[in-house]
């Protein structure tokens, strides 16, 4: 189909903002899914925790914009907003590639599984588009089994029983793993995405994120330079 000529195409994208309104994902600015401010808001900083071992590398804290631009990606089917939140993620995978060093096998990128439930609500696997938006090759080694409740709804304790069990992993033997999620909050679903992978076979060493949720006063987060 040829182009179509920038005041047709201008005309044209007036028409369908009257029809479907656009407005900035961190501070409402209408006309613009994410506006200059908003996305200089989205630059990456490494940031680190630790659990129980496992060393998380996450490319934004969990709010303000990096926030809003999350949620609204997962719960509103604004996925465009992935492209812009995918360097994050590249930053926590090169952060954590340096953290295992050069030594060992191969490290394969593994994204954590979506549950059936949240594929039905929103029919795309969030942490898959994010990969793929930052050009990070990934393997799908595993599977979540069992009707599970929306981890938005739980506390601490309720999120690692919820998932607790749960996945399986298939084709992990030997395998050097880095885990890939959009989020850790508690931490519950890379404990037990790390647990799947360790009984098949497979070492993980590391994790990585899009942001980590700030845990007040609790000193969890390390920037790159404290690292």
């Amino acid at each position: 189909m040829p182009a179509l000529p920038a005041r047709v195409s201008t005309a044209f994208s007036g028409a369908l903002a009257l029809v479907f309104p656009v407005w900035c994902v961190g501070c409402d600015l209408p006309d613009v899914a994410l506006c200059a401010a908003c996305r200089d808001a989205l630059a990456p900083r490494t940031l680190r925790r630790r659990l129980d071992g496992l060393s998380v590398h996450s490319g934004l804290a969990f709010e303000g914009v990096a926030a809003r631009a999350l949620r609204a990606a997962k719960e509103e089917g604004r996925t465009r907003l992935l492209s812009a939140l995918a360097p994050a993620l590249t930053t926590a995978v090169d952060a954590a590639l340096r953290s295992v060093g050069g030594g060992g096998a191969p490290v394969m990128l593994v994204p954590v599984p979506t549950s059936a439930a949240a594929m039905r609500r929103r029919g795309y696997r969030v942490v898959e588009i994010l990969a793929a938006r930052a050009a990070l090759p990934t393997r799908r080694l595993l599977t979540v089994g069992g009707s599970t409740a929306d981890q938005r709804t739980l506390g601490r304790r309720e999120r690692a029983e919820n998932v607790s069990g749960r996945m399986h992993a298939r084709g992990a033997e030997g395998r050097r793993v880095i885990l890939l999620d959009d989020v850790v909050t508690t931490g519950a679903t890379l404990r037990e995405a790390t647990r799947a992978l360790v009984a098949a076979g497979a070492q993980v060493v590391g994790a990585a994120t899009v942001a980590s949720t700030p845990r007040r006063g609790s000193g969890s987060f390390l920037t790159a330079s404290d690292a």
